[in-house]
């Protein structure tokens, strides 16, 4: 066998960023768990922190002075992957949905695929309307113009259509994205009207 000249695997400790001694600045404007907030030499900062047993991290470097902030590290990656993964949670992904036609497709099925198109564009998702020609159907390109632009007015009120029809190869399509409905506040109700009764005469008791 061939003797091993390789060095020995030795593992690179991780560098903390931002974290005590990795900050490079002069001075920070320090925050304490107590709500002391003081501009310090970083050095000072970071011993005062470890005296409470935490570390000081770098919140806001391009702050000036820059700020930092002393706390528990672990908690702080804690609160960083999660302000990550709840703007992930916020952000949609358009994607592009398609729906096919032929030249010569039915009103039931094309009332299907609108709809399903109508759904798409509710969830904030593109469509692509789609027209397939097969054989000599090439021949009537305008019918499946005509039914392209047909679907782009059904759905005008929620799907605004990216130029016009166009036509590749044997199929022509059209992109619709959508639009931002405006939702009508109910009609408030009128008042019902209180009528108030009228006060009873007094009755008259008969003097004996």
């Amino acid at each position: 066998m061939f003797p091993n000249n390789r060095p020995p695997f030795r593992r690179v400790p991780k560098i903390r960023e931002n974290v005590n001694e990795a900050i490079r600045v002069k001075e920070v404007r320090a925050v304490f768990p107590d709500g002391v907030v003081e501009v310090l030499p970083t050095a000072t900062a970071i011993r005062r922190a470890q005296e409470l047993g935490l570390d000081l991290i770098l919140v806001s470097p391009t702050a000036e002075p820059p700020v930092a902030k002393a706390m528990d590290y672990g908690q702080w990656q804690y609160e960083q992957k999660k302000k990550t993964h709840d703007a992930k949670k916020k952000q949609h992904v358009i994607q592009v949905k398609e729906v096919k036609f032929r030249p010569n497709t039915d009103d039931h099925d094309y009332e299907f695929k609108k709809n399903n198109a109508l759904r798409f564009l509710k969830e904030g998702n593109r469509v692509k309307a789609v027209v397939q020609f097969r054989g000599r159907e090439i021949a009537h390109v305008d019918l499946g113009k005509k039914l392209l632009l047909r679907f782009a007015e059904d759905l005008k009120e929620v799907g605004a259509v990216e130029g016009s029809p166009k036509l590749e190869g044997r199929n022509a399509h059209i992109i619709m994205s959508p639009v931002k409905v405006q939702v009508q506040a109910p009609a408030s109700k009128p008042k019902e009207k209180i009528v108030v009764p009228a006060p009873k005469p007094p009755i008259e008791v008969p003097q004996s």
